[in-house]
């Protein structure tokens, strides 16, 4: 059975619906407003972060699909959208917003499900193309590179600030490969097929939990794994000012070592 049809067939219907909705919402942006417009700033995101025009657009119709199929959502716009479901999507409407207003095509919507407090399936969805990254908390089609250490390591970052310029620089100069695609959650998803070895937030705290959430899942259930660089829990909580650094490696030792050289 081809991943497309797999995705079609066994992964939650909240998922599809609202990435189908994410989808068909970001193309409408892009035919119907600049540039200029679509990175203009809204509002103050409810994770506290400034939100462009395009992030509404899409995240509007996200919730509309998922109202319309009785769950909840946590999302980084609007926050907590609670319709009294025992079924949360954790989602992340235009990961890579930045990239999406200025018609780079590195964006991604990203979501997923929680039941009973833990996260049991994931899909992310290239908004430029038709291509979705799926798996449940027991089943992954992928499989992480495999890769062991930094120095054969092709590593994607979060770009660097001011305060983590010395961790980045570390993990920088010890990696085979370094870049940055402004994008998280296609980062995980390249994680998870093998693609690329490895992503980190090499220490500045810049992710919140829908930017890994989805990470949990593809890369976990791939294999790989999901760390904080602070050994914090990746957990669900609709505390939206909780923040992380986040490791996703190909394998625990790959992680660990990344760990240590962020937080020497």
């Amino acid at each position: 059975m081809m991943i497309s049809e797999t995705i079609r067939t066994q992964a939650h219907p909240a998922l599809l619906v609202t990435a189908d909705a994410a989808t068909a919402a970001y193309r409408r942006a892009v035919d119907g407003y600049s540039r200029e417009k679509l990175r203009s700033i809204e509002m103050e995101g409810a994770d506290g972060t400034p939100t462009m025009f395009v992030d509404v657009l899409v995240e509007d119709a996200i919730i509309a699909a998922a109202r319309s199929i009785g769950v909840n959502v946590l999302s980084e716009e609007r926050g907590w959208v609670d319709v009294g479901s025992s079924v949360t999507l954790v989602v992340d409407p235009v990961d890579g917003s930045a990239n999406a207003a200025a018609g780079v095509p590195l964006s991604c919507f990203s979501a997923a499900v929680v039941e009973d407090g833990e996260f049991s399936e994931a899909l992310t969805s290239w908004l430029h193309t038709d291509e979705r990254w799926w798996a449940s908390r027991g089943y992954s089609p992928y499989r992480t590179s495999g890769c062991t250490g930094v120095a054969e390591a092709a590593v994607s970052m979060l770009r660097p600030h001011r305060r983590n310029w010395d961790a980045w620089t570390r993990v920088a100069e010890r990696a085979s490969r370094v870049r940055i695609l402004s994008c998280s959650t296609i980062d995980a998803a390249f994680v998870a097929t093998g693609a690329v070895d490895a992503f980190v937030d090499a220490g500045s705290d810049t992710h919140r939990l829908m930017d890994i959430a989805a990470a949990v899942v593809l890369v976990g259930a791939s294999g790989g794994v999901v760390l904080d660089a602070r050994d914090r829990p990746i957990e669900f909580d609709i505390d939206l000012t909780r923040r992380w650094s986040g490791i996703v490696a190909a394998t625990e030792e790959l992680g660990e070592e990344l760990r240590g050289l962020i937080t020497a």
